[in-house]
């Protein structure tokens, strides 16, 4: 993972991530855009139904990144597991996001349950990390800088380091793309960026899955370069997100 610290006991941080190469014109970027789409007239009452619709399409967007189906059935009886279980996590969020918040490994371990319930035959596989030592003390350092307000930086930078690092990690071994997609979506929410959950980068992600799968490869190698580009692709797919956000409140009040 990209951290970094001054000494030998100082707390590993992401702040310094801020002075990569694009990083904080990115996040600025992102910021003005996800803050715009908050003043729009549809999200300031009735920013429930907007957020709802940004849920269900995140989780659908995702679900089709890991292979699963994309759209809901006419009959509202969804059938495909990574679908289900993407559904069942965005459902979730509201409960999710203080144990997030709290216990990022406990909300992990629950969000596999979520995904991963109709993936798995042995329900006690359910929400255990894969035994090894890497994945425990990644796990563990990713939990202490989530939960550390003063480490974890600006949220876009936060978010996009829970992303690309889950999906390096793959500590479940089943439905871990969709597990990370969903970790990153609870950290832009409780980081403050988007606290009502409006922004979609998920469909950003979504239409541009080759350049999504190659720049998260690079983040895996832990090269600078590849990790600034990562996180601001990131940052990219936030203002692609705000986009999709604002045709949902136009849609909304225009209906």
């Amino acid at each position: 993972m990209p951290v970094a610290s001054s000494g030998v006991n100082e707390k590993p941080s992401l702040v310094p991530l801020l002075e990569l190469d694009g990083v904080a014109d990115a996040v600025t970027a992102a910021r003005a855009a996800i803050d715009e789409v908050h003043r729009h007239p549809a999200n300031r009452r009735g920013w429930p139904a907007t957020a709802a619709e940004a849920s269900v399409r995140a989780a659908r967007a995702s679900a089709a990144i890991a292979g699963g189906a994309a759209e809901i059935p006419e009959s509202g009886e969804v059938t495909d597991p990574l679908l289900a279980g993407s559904l069942r996590i965005a459902e979730a969020m509201g409960t999710l996001l203080p144990t997030w918040q709290r216990a990022p490994r406990q909300a992990l371990a629950r969000m596999h349950v979520l995904a991963a319930a109709d993936l798995i035959d042995d329900p006690d596989l359910l929400g255990r990390p894969q035994a090894d030592p890497v994945i425990a003390e990644r796990l563990d350092l990713l939990a202490e800088i989530i939960t550390d307000r003063e480490a974890q930086g600006p949220g876009p930078v936060l978010a996009a380091v829970v992303h690309g690092e889950l999906l390096a990690l793959q500590p479940f071994g089943t439905a871990d793309g969709v597990i990370a997609r969903a970790a990153a979506r609870l950290s832009v929410i409780g980081s403050g960026l988007d606290p009502k959950g409006l922004v979609v980068p998920e469909v950003a992600y979504f239409r541009r899955q080759e350049e999504y799968a190659e720049l998260a490869l690079g983040f895996a190698t832990g090269e600078i370069d590849a990790v600034a580009a990562w996180i601001v692709y990131c940052c990219k797919a936030l203002e692609a997100g705000a986009r999709e956000a604002k045709s949902i409140a136009d849609a909304v009040q225009e209906g």
